[in-house]
């Protein structure tokens, strides 16, 4: 009986999804789990077919495909060789609910319309089937030169890790470095005669122990930004102490490299532990920050692994808490007040006390340092009045003018009437200094009361019986006022300048990032976000006036981010101040997206550029360059056909040779122009295997046309092979020797010769021609010139070029050296394959 199919399985207009299987090595059991997932959903009733699965002769995991349906393999003949790939059409025409894919880093063989796996895995996801697959940490693109510098190993077929990334699903497959080894010693994993050269290269313990723990760290980093997403639309603002995330507050001052080192050494204590350092620019005490220390405290941060953030807030506790809090923040780092003893007599609380007090559920550390209680090093540009001055005024205001009573009375007699009330009108000014005009209108009357009842004659009474006095004391209380308002205005003005100078900081910084092209416009969101301490921030389509967001909405905030999008931010009320911020940020957002598009423009446009500029050259060389060989060939074929001349056995035995000259040299040219073209293009498919210079020099040699001068080889037979591909190898070494024939010059002989250089070996070819100038040694690997040529009957000069692009792409290099004594030396260094044919073998099935 057929299995019940589930219909909310079957593929419809929505996306598949995608799960990924994910191990640390091969042999792990990620194709043995991929199989048992789809026996799991085909007993639950949903329609499983294999597409593709490589089993490696594992007889367990061939044993898991009985009872699942495999969709027969396409057939594709390369280069001689049969290979069975997916069969994309066959899959997309069966139109399974899920199928089964194996190894999704894989490489295409040409002929196919995806050149890697994961793009036909892309198609049967858009298609709405579902798809489960494997991978190994090493296919990682990210972590690619990781493994290679763990292993020695290079990994040609790589996958984006944001493909894996954006997976519904990924499930770790682990296991311990010791049980992997001993499936491989029980020959679970590999054929016997390869057991012992994987355990002694790629499978050493201490190989597998790094690899697995990469992969865990992987895949902790997407759960990590799973939960991440989880409590921003669940709107948790509570912390998860899922991993130790170290928060350290800059202010820009002296002390911040210490606070960035002992944050990341708490951070340190915990593996997998990250370091994020935060500056809040505000208007009220931390604006004056050096911008040059900032920057250099944040390429400290980055150099030990951190990220640096610049937030804004007014109340820098509250600013800090709210970054920390969003950010899933364990430990916040503060470094102990700078301020003098004199300012914490003022004002006893300062941030730190704040912090702690707020902090909740996250651990605050406050950190001395070299600075503490030395006072701040620059003058504040103008504070808020704070709270402690705020009751300090009224109290002055009553208080002083009372001691100071008390002290004239004493010495009543001493000083006269004007001399008191001038000291009555300092002590007012002080209070408005301190306090602002209610103090100072608070000082002004209990001071023109106590002058007029102790000191005005009739005194011990409220009378004034002169003008002269009450005038005196209608000065004495509009000069309070004034001086009072005056400072009121100069704490505003000051207020808002540094205000200023911490937006334009933030703006500066983000308005950088943007012009250096050095973040994303998804980074950039999520700066923003920061930097309001807003739960998320995105960019969405402008809407019509009938649809725009809720006026009663008080947790979203909505500004245009150019002609055609909005910017969005939801989790708090903003305030006016800071809503004019938030525009900049926008017109920064919408420079960015512009900037973005222009360079996907640039992107597009740069390879039909490219294409015409190749275009352009090939026209001139077919013009120039593959005419002179025809010209002779033909007039060679020509003149032996001709039926009114009467050659001589050696005349046509000339002709016949010159014939077979061109054509030699015209299908040389042809080859350089299609390989340029491959390579050019990204279509050029390397097959790399152990190959020996002393076999492919011979096959090089023998494609050439008679060459003028001896050419010579030595040492060729005793260098180990080189991994390359022979094809290509004998194209290399074929232009190489051209090359050196064509500029030998006077010279009898063109020598070649090899030498291992660690896991390298250098083929050299040397002639005693002119040599090269230091300054045309870039210039000569540039196609379609000829330097130094006088003719365009030389060829294309594409050679050099094209052999230096066939040998970076082997994983080796070409580079001209001068020759002892005069001439040019080539030297072709390739990596060899000894150590790692072994190696290849025991890895060919991951």
């Amino acid at each position: 009986m057929a299995p019940r199919v589930d219909a909310a399985e079957v593929p419809g207009d929505r996306p598949g999804k995608l799960k990924v299987f994910l191990g640390a090595a091969p042999g792990v059991g990620k194709t043995y789990r991929m199989l048992d997932e789809g026996r799991r959903r085909l007993r639950r009733g949903t329609d499983v077919v294999v597409a593709y699965a490589e089993c490696h002769g594992r007889r367990h995991t061939e044993e898991m495909l009985h009872g699942l349906e495999l969709v027969p393999r396409l057939r594709r003949t390369y280069r001689g060789s049969t290979f069975s790939e997916l069969d994309l059409d066959a899959v997309l025409a069966r139109r399974p609910a899920v199928a089964l894919v194996d190894e999704l880093p894989h490489t295409n063989v040409p002929g196919g319309r995806n050149a890697k796996r994961w793009q036909d895995i892309d198609e049967l996801l858009a298609a709405g089937i579902d798809v489960v697959t494997t991978v190994n940490v090493q296919h990682l693109e990210s972590l690619n030169d990781v493994v290679e510098k763990i292993t020695g190993v290079p990994q040609r077929e790589t996958v984006p890790d944001e493909v894996v990334r954006r997976a519904d699903q990924i499930e770790l497959v682990d296991m311990p470095a010791e049980a992997l080894r001993r499936r491989m010693a029980h020959g679970n994993v590999y054929q016997p005669e390869k057991v012992d050269a994987a355990l002694a290269h790629y499978f050493r313990i201490g190989n597998l122990t790094a690899l697995r723990e990469l992969a865990l760290l992987w895949v902790a980093g997407r759960v990590d930004e799973t939960l991440q997403k989880y409590r921003s639309e669940h709107g948790i603002g509570t912390v998860w102490e899922t991993r130790e995330r170290v928060v350290v507050a800059l202010t820009g001052g002296p002390e911040g490299e210490t606070l960035i080192r002992r944050a990341e050494r708490i951070a340190d204590r915990s593996s997998g532990g990250d370091l994020l350092a935060v500056h809040v620019a505000r208007s009220d005490g931390l604006a004056y920050a050096s911008p040059a220390a900032l920057a250099k405290q944040r390429a400290l941060v980055e150099k030990l692994g951190g990220s640096y953030h610049s937030v804004v807030g007014d109340h820098v506790p509250t600013a800090l808490l709210d970054f920390a809090r969003a950010e899933n923040a364990t430990q916040l780092v503060l470094g102990t007040s700078r301020r003098s003893w004199f300012s914490r007599l003022v004002a006893p609380r300062g941030i730190g006390e704040d912090t702690v007090e707020l902090s909740g559920d996250i651990d605050v550390h406050m950190v001395t340092h070299e600075r503490a209680g030395r006072g701040r090093r620059l003058k504040i540009p103008g504070r808020q009045l704070p709270h402690a001055r705020r009751i300090a005024g009224p109290v002055g205001g009553l208080v002083l003018p009372i001691l100071l009573t008390v002290v004239l009375t004493h010495i009543r007699g001493t000083l006269n009437l004007s001399s008191e009330a001038l000291l009555f009108l300092i002590s007012v000014v002080g209070v408005a200094c301190l306090g602002g005009v209610a103090s100072a209108l608070l000082a002004s009357l209990t001071a023109s009361l106590l002058l007029n009842y102790y000191f005005i004659p009739p005194t011990d009474e409220f009378t004034i019986t002169e003008p002269n006095n009450a005038l005196a004391l209608v000065v004495f209380a509009l000069v309070a006022v004034t001086v009072a308002a005056l400072v009121d205005r100069s704490l505003r003005l000051s207020r808002r300048a540094a205000s200023a100078t911490a937006e334009a900081e933030t703006l500066s910084s983000m308005a950088g990032n943007i012009l250096r092209g050095d973040q994303g416009v998804s980074v950039l969101l999520d700066r923003t976000r920061e930097a309001f301490g807003m739960e998320s921030a995105e960019l969405v389509p402008r809407t019509d006036p009938e649809t725009e967001v809720d006026a009663e909405d008080t947790d979203l905030v909505k500004v245009p981010a150019g002609p055609d999008r909005s910017l969005i931010l939801r989790g708090r009320r903003l305030p006016a101040s800071e809503h004019r911020v938030l525009t900049a940020f926008a017109a920064h957002l919408a420079a960015a997206l512009d900037h973005a598009r222009l360079m996907e423009a640039a992107a597009e446009v740069e390879p039909v550029k490219a294409a015409d500029r190749l275009r352009t050259a090939l026209l001139a060389a077919v013009s120039h360059d593959l005419r002179t060989p025809l010209a002779s060939g033909r007039a060679a074929i020509s003149s032996l056909r001709c039926p009114d001349v009467d050659f001589s056995d050696a005349e046509r035995n000339e002709l016949l040779a010159t014939a077979e000259e061109s054509l030699i040299e015209l299908n040389r040219l042809v080859d350089n122009l299609l390989d340029m073209s491959r390579l050019r293009a990204g279509a050029l498919t390397l097959h790399l295997q152990p190959t020996a210079f002393a076999d492919v020099l011979p096959l090089a040699l023998s494609t050439l046309a008679a060459a003028p001068v001896r050419v010579e080889s030595r040492g060729l037979a005793e260098v180990r092979d080189v991994l390359a591909d022979p094809p290509l190898l004998e194209r290399v070494l074929a232009n190489l020797v051209t090359n050196a024939v064509r500029h030998s010059g006077s010279a009898e002989r063109v020598l070649i010769t090899a030498s291992a250089l660690g896991s390298r070996v250098e083929l050299r070819v040397i002639d005693q021609g002119p040599g090269l100038r230091p300054e045309d040694r870039d210039r000569i690997f540039v196609p379609f010139q000829r330097l130094g040529d006088r003719d365009n009957t030389s060829g294309l000069g594409l050679g050099l070029a094209l052999s230096r692009g066939l040998a970076e792409a082997m994983g080796g290099t070409l580079d001209p050296e001068d020759t002892p004594g005069g001439g040019l030396t080539m030297v072709l260094s390739l990596r060899a394959a000894a150590a790692e044919e072994a190696t290849e073998r025991a890895v060919g099935g991951a």
